[in-house]
């Protein structure tokens, strides 16, 4: 648990958290990126502090979202409490809360505050609904945004029950979003002088992260959008990204363009069926996957994972292991890049936890101090405010990003979207490409000139067609890079190097250069040169083990997630912004690194934190919760219609006994506390499947919601642009994109309802388009140096 001041870009940043169990790794993030943040507490510790899983009267959850945060005690009942409060909000920058009853009744007390013109106070909330809407009022759970959002329906195999993925992957992911929200609105405040109120949604940003209806697809949907490739219910067992059994347990493999199908092709020997090379065409070699992997699963079946992925290796196969929560603890990759950290907990008390998002300057950016004791702090700041001003005020209605140049080298989706993230705020995003080697988002089974997917991570971008292992194309990028702010790549770590464009290099041209680095494992460490793609990232984080149905050993239910690729997007997004903000006061730019997989890893810090300290904890649980009961999917009247009912606490227990009309189940002494309920778990569920099954998902929402009951139906895809609660919050809009036959239904902004204004929706570029308007503009080339640098090659111009 280091402190070191370069790897803490917002250290000066004043942030008060009332956040009370949903959100509260915004908070955390952003305390890791160095703010100062602080949790106002009631005198009986804020709930998180109680939250499941518990160990030795300690919350794993607190542990590790509290970690870097400070805590003070104050009661809103008296007013000298009052008074001190009132004092650190006007002395902060930003305000988090989760809408609670106690944080709403602070708030009372600052609306003086927060109204005044003066004000330089940013309010950011964080619920599940949001303030307004058809559903701002229901109440929600991990559980219930995973169905809401269409996720849950693409999740787990055909034939049988959608299968919830794990952990609490809606909240965490919606947390790191509202840190780049709250971040961006601090820059506009910056620019502006003027800050106010932020109404975000968790179910909005589960819409938008996890696996979007309306987002970039993975390189193996051939451009097609996921309304299109999202069947109605489960897709088919290991079709895309195959499993296969080993000595020791499976390994995936991701064999998709035909260079790694000819390393799989010569692995398999000379003398099988599929030589030919016509199957280097995915298209044609899908007819034909069933034999084909029947092939490969007798090639592995006495082979141990290690000697699979090192042979996958050397012969260019992307291939990972599926580990195990147990044997990611203990991953040799993870623990010599210090993914990990020990956490104490009490005397002789100590667990393991993921220690950190990503790396600043080539530091950590995690873990420095633990999670606070109870009132452990004064109510006071003690840092020197990071006060970001701008000497005059722009107009409220500019973009935030506005006046940030971006070079975007990024590919395929994780890289689509950051560049995507920048130019929705108004940062001039450049995509730099090349015919030669083109990013796999432009590749479609149709050879469209432009495709659904594509256009949706590259809206508002501008593309160069230039030749970076030419030296004159070279000489090109390092010119734009003096002009610039900020390189994003997620190449395969070295080739930034490689290239010529290494930070050192990069940084003697331009001192304020921001340079993000992206890549599946990390740059650093055994395993850093593995070939990345999601499936294999989740699989080697533990994710992909723990997707899986109980009673199934080979039943892993992530074949049509595209996660964490628009997770880690907004984590770099994140880090980036914080340099930019830190650059206004040194001057100096820096770097971000982050390793997709240990993205996942902190996704799931809670749960591996526990498994840590009591071996054997983490394992697939299905869709069953894991803290009390009835907390699962249920299926209902219709075709492959389910429901989610999600209860939490006795209270609720009766109030579901008084919906279901079972007086005889409320007044059962056995299930009148979450234990007796657990341990009559199959009893319980069966019991109220037999309500379900007689009512439609729409006829039990309504009847436990206004019960006050976290339940959902079971969304398609296809179903949300009709959604009523996302029209009724702007949710949606139209891209006007040439080159597709109709217009293009597209997400609005991060943020929700907020005063910061929203995206200007503008076309994805064709190949090359803005080649020669950026050589003029930035670079003041005249047209006869332009022409020469595009007959010998080095710059590309869009087909006519």
């Amino acid at each position: 648990m280091k402190s070191n001041k370069s790897n803490q870009p917002l250290r000066g940043l004043r942030i008060l958290d009332l956040c009370e169990g949903k959100g509260d790794s915004c908070g955390r993030y952003l305390a890791d990126l160095g703010a100062e943040v602080m949790l106002i507490e009631p005198r009986q510790g804020s709930p998180a502090r109680r939250a499941a899983p518990v160990v030795e009267g300690h919350s794993l959850y607190f542990a590790t979202h509290a970690a870097n945060k400070k805590s003070v005690v104050l009661d809103v009942t008296q007013e000298d409490d009052r008074t001190a409060f009132y004092a650190l909000a006007q002395q902060a920058d930003i305000l988090i809360h989760s809408r609670s009853e106690s944080a709403l009744q602070w708030l009372n007390e600052i609306t003086a505050l927060v109204e005044s013109d003066e004000s330089h106070l940013i309010c950011l909330a964080i619920s599940d609904f949001g303030d307004s809407g058809p559903y701002a009022d229901y109440a929600g759970s991990n559980a219930v945004h995973m169905a809401m959002a269409g996720i849950t329906a693409r999740s787990g195999l055909k034939d049988r029950e959608p299968l919830l993925p794990p952990g609490q992957l809606c909240y965490e992911a919606a947390a790191i979003q509202a840190a780049w929200v709250v971040l961006v609105a601090y820059w506009q405040s910056a620019h502006t002088h003027r800050s106010g109120s932020i109404d975000f949604s968790v179910f909005e940003a589960s819409c938008q992260i996890l696996d979007p209806a309306l987002g970039v697809t993975g390189s193996a949907a051939g451009g097609q959008s996921a309304t299109k490739l999202a069947p109605r219910g489960r897709p088919p067992e290991g079709k895309m990204y195959p499993f296969f059994p080993c000595a020791d347990g499976f390994v995936r493999i991701c064999v998709l363009n035909p260079r790694q199908w000819q390393a799989m092709s010569a692995w398999l020997g000379d003398d099988h069926p599929y030589t030919d090379p016509a199957y280097a065409n995915m298209a044609k070699r899908f007819k034909y996957m069933r034999e084909i992997n029947l092939l490969i699963e007798a090639l592995f079946a006495k082979e141990k994972s290690a000697d699979l992925v090192a042979e996958g290796q050397r012969r260019g196969v992307p291939i990972a292991a599926v580990a195990t929560p147990q044997q990611v603890l203990k991953d040799d990759h993870f623990l010599a890049r210090g993914a990990f950290t020990d956490i104490d907990l009490a005397a002789g008390l100590q667990g393991k936890a993921p220690a950190g998002y990503l790396k600043i300057n080539g530091q950590r950016a995690g873990i420095r101090t633990p999670a606070p004791a109870l009132n452990e702090h004064q109510p006071s700041f003690s840092t020197d405010r990071l006060a970001l001003r701008s000497a005059s005020p722009a107009q409220s209605t500019r973009r935030p990003l506005e006046g940030i140049r971006v070079l975007d080298l990024g590919v395929i989706v994780a890289g689509a979207e950051l560049g995507r993230l920048f130019a929705d705020q108004g940062a001039e995003v450049i995509k730099v490409e090349n015919k030669a080697f083109p990013d796999g988002l432009r590749q479609s089974l149709q050879n469209q000139p432009i495709t659904e997917s594509f256009a949706q991570g590259s809206r508002g971008k501008k593309s160069l067609g230039l030749n970076l292992r030419s030296e004159k194309g070279k000489q090109v990028f390092k010119e734009l890079v003096a002009k610039s702010d900020v390189v994003l790549s997620n190449f395969k770590p070295g080739t930034m190097d490689s290239l010529g464009f290494g930070y050192g290099e990069l940084k003697a041209i331009n001192p304020r250069i921001i340079v993000s680095e992206s890549s599946a494992l990390g740059g650093s460490g055994p395993m850093s040169n593995s070939m990345g793609y999601g499936p294999l990232v989740r699989a080697s984080s533990g994710l992909t083990g723990l997707w899986r149905y109980p009673d199934d050993e080979s039943g892993f239910g992530d074949a049509l997630t595209i996660f964490p690729d628009h997770l880690a997007a907004r984590v770099s997004a994140v880090a980036i912004l914080a340099l930019l903000i830190e650059r206004e006061k040194t001057g100096v730019g820096g770097t971000v690194s982050l390793s997709q997989a240990e993205t996942i890893l902190m996704t799931l810090s809670t749960e591996l934190l526990s498994e840590s300290l009591q071996g054997g904890w983490l394992a697939p649980c299905g869709n069953r919760g894991r803290f009390d009961t009835p907390s699962n999917l249920f299926s209902c009247a219709g075709d492959d219609e389910w429901c989610v009912i999600d209860i939490e606490g006795d209270e609720q227990w009766l109030r579901l006994c008084s919906a279901m009309g079972r007086q005889d189940l409320a007044e059962d002494q056995h299930l009148n506390a979450a234990s007796g309920r657990l341990a009559m778990r199959d009893y319980v569920e069966q019991e109220l499947s037999k309500w379900t099954l007689g009512l439609t998902p729409q006829q039990i929402v309504e009847t436990l919601q206004a019960a006050g009951i976290a339940a959902a139906a079971m969304a398609r895809i296809n179903e949300l642009p009709d959604n009523p609660h996302l029209k009724a919050r702007d949710f949606f809009r139209i891209n006007m994109q040439p080159g597709l036959d109709a217009p293009l239904l597209t997400e609005n902004g991060p943020a929700g309802k907020s005063y910061l204004p929203e995206p200007e929706i503008r076309p994805a570029p064709f190949v090359a388009e803005h080649t020669r308007e950026l050589m003029r503009d930035i670079l003041q080339l005249d047209e006869a140096t332009i022409e020469s640098l595009i007959e010998s090659g080095d710059l590309e111009v869009m087909a006519s």
